[in-house]
């Protein structure tokens, strides 16, 4: 079992309306994963929540192009993966899920700001340089593991937890307290990608909580 110590974090990532059942981006059986969250809360001293949280007329949103969701368009950063308009900047939709109970958390990191850049990474924007300011934020409380759960695994998650890895901190997802997409095969991909970079599985049962 590991230990939950003051040196290690928890990083909520995006629980917010538009990725559970009955949002615009809905992740199968995303709620489900809230009342774990809010449990796992209870035994960590640094919490951080990420929040979706894009202007109108994003980049990311199909209908900014007037293409389907799901397909796909070249930016300046790569390969866009156009999806339906959601958590809009001050919208329902963007708002954390009603069941979300961690009122000792201490920062929420709001990602997807900028008009023309996509970000899923709690860490870094699609860009792959520009900082959200989340590493800084850990390293300054002295954090040195972080423990992540939300939506969606195989996106936001995991995409947080692979930059954790390059930002130095050990990082350990913890599986039953997320969801995936599983587009086109992007859960095992994302599964793949997070063993290969020394991610560590857990589930919310083997840690005893």
């Amino acid at each position: 079992m590991r230990q939950i110590s003051a040196g290690d974090a928890l990083v909520v990532v995006d629980m917010q309306r538009d990725f559970c059942p009955g949002g615009a981006l809905a992740v199968p059986g995303g709620d489900a994963v809230v009342p774990v969250v809010n449990r796992l809360g209870r035994a960590f001293g640094t919490i951080v929540l990420t929040q979706d949280w894009h202007p109108a007329g994003h980049i990311s949103f199909a209908s900014t192009h007037a293409q389907a969701p799901f397909e796909t368009v070249a930016a300046a950063y790569g390969t866009q993966v156009l999806w339906p308009d959601h958590c809009v900047q001050g919208s329902e939709g963007a708002a954390f899920h009603p069941g979300l109970d961690l009122p000792s958390a201490q920062a929420i990191v709001r990602k997807g700001t900028h008009p023309h850049v996509d970000s899923y990474s709690g860490f870094l924007e699609a860009d792959r340089v520009t900082p959200t300011g989340l590493g800084g934020y850990l390293r300054e409380r002295g954090v040195e593991r972080i423990f992540v759960a939300g939506l969606a695994l195989d996106f936001c998650v995991a995409w947080t937890a692979l930059d954790g890895r390059g930002k130095g901190f050990e990082v350990v997802l913890i599986e039953d307290a997320c969801r995936a997409i599983d587009l086109g095969g992007s859960l095992a991909r994302a599964m793949a990608d997070m063993a290969a970079a020394g991610v560590a599985v857990e589930t919310s049962s083997a840690l005893g909580l």
